[in-house]
């Protein structure tokens, strides 16, 4: 979702018309050219390596039921729980 508004970049004075937020502080409001200059030679974000499953069938020590895969290699069974009974 895009904002309009009638803002000023405070680097360069560039009217902004269009944001993908709404700012609360327009103080320092930059435009996307000088947004981009003052981000440097950072890197660009990359995505997040996706980690590795262990298969496997272990039982799930609150409501029994089987877990196949796994985030982790467990040491120990005991306390393992399925996806349901962990996020409640």
């Amino acid at each position: 979702m895009m904002h309009q508004g009638n803002w000023t970049c405070a680097s360069c004075g560039k009217e902004i018309t269009e944001l993908p937020f709404e700012p609360r502080d327009t103080s320092n409001l930059n435009c996307r050219d000088c947004h981009q200059k003052n981000r440097g030679d950072r890197p660009e974000r990359r995505e997040r390596p996706q980690r590795q499953m262990y298969k496997g069938e272990w039982t799930c020590s609150e409501c029994g039921n089987t877990i196949t895969e796994l985030p982790f290699e467990p040491r120990h069974t005991d306390g393992l729980k399925c996806r349901d009974c962990l996020h409640k």
